[in-house]
């Protein structure tokens, strides 16, 4: 007893101590990062996220077989906590039990049951990683660019803990030592053990039975044996998690209490202050090295499990763009840890401050900072709730604000926003022009929004400039009109809602806009407002309220859905055909409508949907967001091709959507396609078709007129 006291104890010690080094040296090096102030707030969120998504595995499940084998996996650990306490008892006592508890045949059942669904699961995650082997697999591997070798070793340790578990869990049944068997005194053999043991520990009593044969004296022996080889392996894999990306095992429910809730869609994390005044020669803008980013964003690093998700679902990576979230996330805390000394210690050891390079250069390819669509399927997937886009907007910033470095036709269209107040530089004065084409007029709000207005409808750049987008507002603004909604416009007074200018990087240009816009609406005492771009609507109704502008917004899906609801809408018979719904990023993703859309459509008789592959939460991006719309698109495949290629593969007559960037995007992908046959159009296009003449499914449709997005003005 005293050599298993002294070895299980001397190797717990020394593991103990190398871990617990390393956690508190992880511990100094994330809280050297800069403050998220808001991160403690909404105790009642964050319980229920440890419940729901920790507890619960919510986001682990959604991909159903590796799912379900981490939820056993992760609640087999759980469970065997109890094994732990048993196995250290064990070291001073051969036949301790967990006191009130510790003979309960539940209990033996539960640890034994955790322990086969563990090696069960284990046996999953290595089917799943052949078959994703990114030595055959290459980029379609969700695996590439992640640490296998260090992956495989963790499966191989995690099989250990439970193969020396049951192992010494055998030996103690033959050796009398099972907590979960009774008999009486006197000298018993090792079938008498076995018979007094509860068949609830079906596991450890199967096993026994075939370690029987080699007798008393060597069950004893492997008895104390296996199970210093399980208290070795348990501190030792300890060791190995503290070092590894394995790190998520504890740090995961950690990041999971401390993101943002519900997801961190919407709007943006942070709103700096730009405030000239307050502006020193020490301020920086953005993130331009990893000391800027705050220390949830340094945890979210640490957090990373490489798995993948984030990578398998990325418009940028699926088009054969540089961008992974999870290589840049990897990146990210790679840097974080080569740069651990500096960031603790501050200053060299000559006391002078080191230059170093800023990350986009350096660590992060400018191409893949520029590739992302901030369509937020990423953060939409991760597991642990790591915030990618908020990462890859700080980096932005800087990039723009301090180094003025980005793509050149980024900078026209940023040109055009500043002059002339819409990306495409074509000025005020034309804002009014898509009313021509309407048999009602559309009041213009001069001073204060009239009593009888409900709504103002902000129109948006798309929908005011492109021939495309005009169409989709003119149908909105009939519907409206048909369903008796007084609502009004600002007209030459509207700007662009900033969405681009932040989402590219300008935080300055783009909180410059928003105020202007704020100062209009609340100048004519606007409550509630009705966007058709969900750009606008997402800016308006998420980012405006931190620089005091608070409305009441809906957007037109979720509008006249309510007012199809309400009675006041009636689909006409005169549309039969199939049509495909594609949920724009900023209306779905971010800000979750995703049933309005579907539920207008489905209210038209002669409609019948059909849903591409990727919907709802999963959906495609169409490759205008993040500012995209007006960079080109040079490396790999469109990404508005591949969408539309899958839209296209439905069979449907109709792309439907709620958006005119998407619109934009996908009608240009149809018509390089050739397919003239198939339209596009907005879903309150799609109503008022039920309205009109019959057009059969297969009769020809009536074509669009050809129209193209105005370029951008150079000044």
């Amino acid at each position: 007893m005293l050599i298993r006291i002294i070895l299980g104890l001397g190797i717990s010690i020394a593991c103990f101590a190398i871990a617990g080094r390393r956690f508190f040296w992880l511990s100094q090096l994330i809280r050297s990062g800069q403050p998220a102030p808001r991160r403690f707030q909404g105790f009642a969120k964050k319980a229920e996220a440890e419940i729901v998504e920790v507890a619960g595995q919510r986001k682990i499940l959604k991909w159903t077989v590796p799912g379900i084998a981490h939820f056993f996996t992760m609640w087999g650990f759980t469970v065997l906590l109890l094994t732990i306490i048993e196995a250290y008892g064990a070291l001073f006592q051969r036949d301790f039990h967990i006191p009130l508890i510790g003979t309960w045949p539940a209990i033996g059942f539960l640890e034994d049951f955790f322990a086969v669904a563990v090696l069960v699961s284990l046996g999953v995650f290595s089917v799943i990683r052949l078959k994703n082997d990114p030595k055959r697999k290459d980029r379609s591997s969700r695996f590439y660019g992640s640490h296998t070798g260090a992956a495989w070793l963790v499966l191989l340790m995690i099989s250990l803990v439970i193969v020396t578990l049951l192992g010494y869990r055998a030996a103690q049944v033959n050796t009398g030592n099972f907590p979960f068997q009774k008999f009486g005194a006197g000298p018993h053999t090792i079938a008498e053990f076995q018979a007094a043991t509860t068949n609830w520990a079906f596991a450890s009593k199967g096993l026994a039975i075939v370690m029987g044969p080699l007798g008393a004296s060597v069950n004893s022996a492997l008895e104390t044996i296996l199970l210093l080889a399980n208290v070795a392996v348990i501190t030792g894999f300890l060791v190995f998690v503290a070092y590894s990306k394995h790190l998520h095992i504890f740090l995961a429910p950690i990041n999971i209490g401390m993101s943002r809730r519900p997801r961190a869609l919407g709007g943006l994390d942070k709103t700096p202050d730009m405030d000239m005044e307050n502006v020193t020669e020490d301020t920086v803008f953005g993130v331009g090295k990893i000391e800027d980013f705050t220390w949830k964003q340094m945890l979210d690093f640490a957090t990373c499990t490489e798995c993948g998700r984030c990578q398998s679902v990325c418009p940028a990576w699926n088009t054969e763009k540089p961008l992974s979230p999870k290589l840049l996330i990897m990146g990210l805390r790679d840097n974080m840890f080569s740069q651990a000394n500096r960031l603790l210690a501050e200053k060299s050891d000559e006391g002078q401050e080191i230059e170093l390079g800023t990350l986009v250069g350096t660590v992060i390819d400018p191409d893949v900072l520029w590739s992302c669509t901030t369509c937020g399927s990423c953060v939409e997937q991760c597991p642990v709730d790591i915030e990618h886009i908020d990462a890859i907007i700080d980096m932005r910033r800087y990039e723009v604000l301090m180094e003025s470095r980005f793509p050149s036709e980024a900078g026209l269209f940023l040109r055009n926003l500043e002059n002339q107040g819409d990306p495409w530089g074509l000025g005020q004065s034309k804002r009014l022009e898509w009313t021509a084409n309407l048999d009602f007029e559309v009041p213009v709000i001069d001073g204060e929004i009239p009593e009888d207005v409900e709504y103002l409808y902000w129109v948006g750049c798309a929908g005011a400039f492109d021939d495309r987008g005009k169409k989709q507002v003119e149908s909105v603004a009939r519907t409206l009109h048909r369903a008796g909604v007084k609502f009004a416009i600002l007209g030459p007074q509207e700007s662009c809602s900033g969405d681009p200018a932040r989402r590219v990087g300008n935080e300055y240009l783009f909180q410059e806009m928003a105020k202007a816009n704020i100062e209009t609406m609340q100048g004519a005492k606007v409550k509630k407002v009705v966007a058709s771009c969900p750009h606008c609507f997402n800016t308006i109704k998420n980012e405006y309220p931190a620089l005091g502008g608070d409305f009441e917004v809906v957007h037109h899906a979720e509008l006249v859905d309510h007012l199809y609801r309400a009675g006041k809408l009636k689909p006409g018979t005169s549309y039969s055909g199939t049509v495909t719904y594609h949920d724009p990023c900023y209306l779905g993703r971010h800000n979750r409508v995703f049933d309005e859309p579907r539920s207008l459509l489905n209210a038209i008789p002669g409609v019948t949907q059909v849903e591409m592959g990727r919907c709802r939460e999963k959906g495609f991006c169409c490759g205008a967001g993040g500012a995209r719309m007006w960079m080109e698109e040079n490396i790999g495949k469109r990404v508005n091709m591949d969408r539309t290629m899958e839209a296209l593969g439905t069979g449907a007559d109709i792309v439907s959507t709620a958006c005119p960037f998407c619109m934009i995007m996908i009608d240009d992908a149809v018509k390089a396609n050739g397919r003239e046959d198939v339209r596009v159009m907005d879903i309150t296009q799609v109503f008022e078709q039920s309205l009109l003449e019959p057009v059969g499914a297969g009769a020809p449709a009536q074509a669009e007129p050809e129209v193209e997005a105005p370029a951008p003005e150079a000044e």
